[in-house]
């Protein structure tokens, strides 16, 4: 390390925010994306801002790439350090700063848990409603960085629609604040672009976040089918009678057994695929949906329904579902979760379609995903102590998301592309989009030292695996930085 940046880094920190040693770097060398690792140069942890505009100005002047990280449970290798570079961790801005019930808004820094807002919110009846499965640990940084979702995403939106205010300081320590408590900003969208934007254009301070009133019900119907593809198309009955579900979530039958032998929520574990729906709202609202979906699950072919009894058996059949990812890890030495959208309209086929290519590869497939938005998670089973394996699953994972993309989907719901689905981000993009992608990084970040090599693919690379998506039959190669 250059003795001169690593003396500036020792004036802007104290000695208990400083990692350098070997055996206190490697806990920052991946995020939940393990299978890509590296041991960066040095790993900063401030507590104040301007401890963290002192790191950023020994980054600039020294230019010695940064990677902010969150909590570490991003599944795209976002968080994935660099060998020349440092790890800015932002675990230590962890206060709740105002909870503001008359205006129903929260102000957090960005290492507090999701789960914690809505924590801190409960006495005022009020939550936080973005509830990815890791909210128990993950980061509100980290959810506006990935544009997190959770399993009520499909009435409540995603991160990006549960903000109202960000501060983000840039590289050259200038304190920015995008948005307003009041319910829109004048001028460019600023906060959206920073959602999602991968650590790559700045680095998030505090976040404003919305509260939201608990219904005064909220009620889950349990569906059981014969096979997965009946399941999907049942979630496209529901969404065409005209209900939209607090939360529509789908498991095919390995999953499903998977997380009942971990949670016991009570699953029927010779079902192909269940579905749950969970209806909120005033009680009288919630009744008369509770039936209007059970009809139509029935009208689909459903083999069996059940309604949650009480609130306990409610949140029982959550923890199935929350607890589906670690619980397929206790049946597979690893497994590579996925993370793709496609409309839902096409479920069924593609559903029917990851099976054959699981058969394809040799490698089983638990589907467990936000069924309502179109939001799949495969999971792919397999041993990395086996030669070839994880290169298989790899494989079959980037035909997943090429599947996608050709049904009108997206590489991505809510994972981000981080350094995993660069390649696969390149067919579904065209060279234009990428040129503007870059030009946006190149204003704010000129150097190219936030997070390089992140979200968004080089033409080049694209060009080098043939995979660009081309309006018109058209290739042209602007001139880029190469971030």
């Amino acid at each position: 390390m250059n003795p001169a940046f690593l003396s500036e880094l020792r004036r802007a920190l104290p000695a208990s925010a400083l990692l350098v040693e070997a055996e206190a770097l490697h806990p920052y060398e991946c995020d939940g994306l393990s299978a890509y690792r590296q041991v960066p140069l040095a790993v900063c942890l401030p507590d104040t801002l301007e401890q963290a505009r002192a790191v950023l100005a020994a980054c600039r002047t020294h230019q010695v790439p940064v990677v902010a990280r969150g909590a570490g449970t991003g599944l795209s290798g976002g968080a994935l350090p660099l060998a020349d570079g440092v790890v800015l961790s932002l675990a230590r801005f962890n206060r709740i700063l105002a909870i503001d019930a008359e205006n129903r808004l929260a102000r957090v820094q960005p290492g507090v848990r999701n789960l914690a807002i809505s924590e801190a919110a409960a006495p005022f009846g009020l939550y936080y409603a973005p509830d990815p499965s890791s909210q128990i640990a993950c980061s509100i940084g980290g959810n506006v960085a990935e544009n997190s979702g959770g399993v009520h995403c499909l009435k409540y939106g995603l991160t990006v629609h549960n903000l109202l205010a960000l501060k983000v300081l840039t590289l050259d320590g200038e304190l920015l604040e995008i948005g307003l408590e009041a319910p829109d900003s004048p001028g460019y969208d600023l906060l959206a672009l920073m959602t999602g934007s991968e650590g790559l254009l700045g680095l998030v301070v505090e976040v404003t976040v919305k509260l939201l009133v608990k219904p005064e019900r909220a009620q889950v119907v349990l569906a059981a089918f014969a096979s997965v593809e009946a399941a999907g198309a049942a979630v496209a009955d529901i969404i065409g009678a005209g209900i939209l579900p607090a939360g529509l979530e789908m498991m095919d039958n390995l999953s499903i057994r998977a997380a009942e032998d971990f949670v016991h929520a009570g699953y029927p574990v010779d079902a192909a695929a269940i579905l749950l729906c969970e209806l909120d709202g005033a009680n009288a609202e919630v009744s008369e949906q509770i039936m209007a979906v059970r009809d139509v699950l029935l009208k689909s072919g459903a083999t069996e329904v059940r309604t949650a009894q009480d609130e306990a058996q409610r949140l029982k059949f959550w923890a199935g579902r929350k607890g589906a990812f670690p619980a397929v890890g206790r049946i597979s030495p690893d497994y590579y979760c996925m993370d793709g959208t496609i409309p839902r309209r096409h479920l069924a086929g593609v559903l029917g379609r990851i099976a054959e290519l699981s058969s394809q590869y040799g490698l089983r497939v638990a589907n467990v995903f936000h069924a309502g938005d179109g939001n799949l998670h495969p999971l792919i089973l397999f041993d990395a102590n086996l030669p070839g394996e994880m290169d298989r699953a790899e494989a079959l994972g980037a035909d997943i998301l090429r599947l996608c993309v050709e049904v009108g989907g997206t590489v991505t719901g809510e994972h981000g592309i981080g350094v995993e689905k660069l390649d696969a981000s390149c067919s579904q993009f065209t060279p234009e989009e990428l040129a503007q992608f870059h030009a946006v990084k190149a204003a704010f970040d000129p150097d190219g030292l936030l997070n390089p090599g992140k979200a968004v693919p080089t033409l080049h690379r694209c060009a080098e695996l043939g995979r660009m998506h081309v309006r018109g039959g058209q290739l042209p190669f602007p001139e880029l930085p190469r971030f």
